[in-house]
């Protein structure tokens, strides 16, 4: 039988790995096992995979952690968290820290591999957990922002503003667009809101570090300066 793909499955619980393991290989797949996150690192630093599942609920480091220590250290394999958590914020964390998708147990083993074949068609695709444009930096799992090495407290409406322009540095991103992006649908689109919170936000990234990075464009909407400065 030839093996179509490789994975590096990481799982505690003996009974699911080892059934995981059989549906692996009954499938032509091939997939070695680790139990610990501290494992899964190493492993997936020694061998290449073509996707990884990793279970959240680890002994030791977590999954979450797991996988934040491999997209620091520039392990693009996509991954697959797999889990009995099904809370919302479970999930976003989860993306947040750069996993590729998400499924929670139980689930058909069916849709598993179907869900592995679809992250492993979009390939070991960069995707920084930290969002950087110039000395900008902001963490989404986090919610942090910081300028240089100095930390910047914002608010959860001014973080996700800036979240929405340092995610497309360089574009021009219409009032109706940042309304989305920080608002409820319901919010009127004709209020000078985003005026206001752009300018906290000049308050807060750009004033005190002698920056003019967000910048108005008549007529149109605002934008980040793509050097962030």
């Amino acid at each position: 039988m030839v093996l179509e793909m490789k994975f590096l499955l990481v799982e505690d619980e003996l009974k699911m790995a080892s059934l995981l393991l059989r549906g692996f290989r009954n499938n032509g797949h091939a997939a070695d096992v680790t139990r610990t996150g501290e494992d899964a690192v190493w492993m997936a630093a020694a061998s290449r995979y073509d996707a990884i599942v990793l279970d959240v609920m680890l002994p030791g480091m977590d999954g979450f952690q797991t996988l934040a220590e491999l997209r620091k250290a520039g392990r693009w394999t996509p991954v697959l968290i797999l889990t009995a958590r099904d809370a919302v914020e479970d999930r976003i964390a989860g993306l947040d820290v750069g996993a590729d998708d998400y499924l929670t147990k139980p689930f058909s083993f069916a849709e598993l591999l179907a869900r592995l074949r679809a992250i492993v068609r979009r390939g070991e695709l960069e995707r920084p957990t930290i969002v950087e444009v110039g000395d900008l930096r902001l963490d989404p799992a986090t919610r942090q922002v910081w300028r240089g090495t100095t930390e910047i407290e914002l608010t959860a409406k001014e973080f996700a503003l800036l979240e929405a322009f340092m995610r497309r540095p360089g574009d021009v991103l219409s009032r109706d667009l940042l309304l989305e992006q920080a608002w409820d649908l319901g919010y009127d689109n004709r209020s000078n809101v985003i005026a206001v919170y752009v300018n906290y936000l000049r308050d807060k990234v750009d004033r005190p570090f002698g920056a003019s990075s967000l910048e108005t464009v008549r007529g149109a909407g605002y934008r980040l300066r793509k050097d962030g400065c």
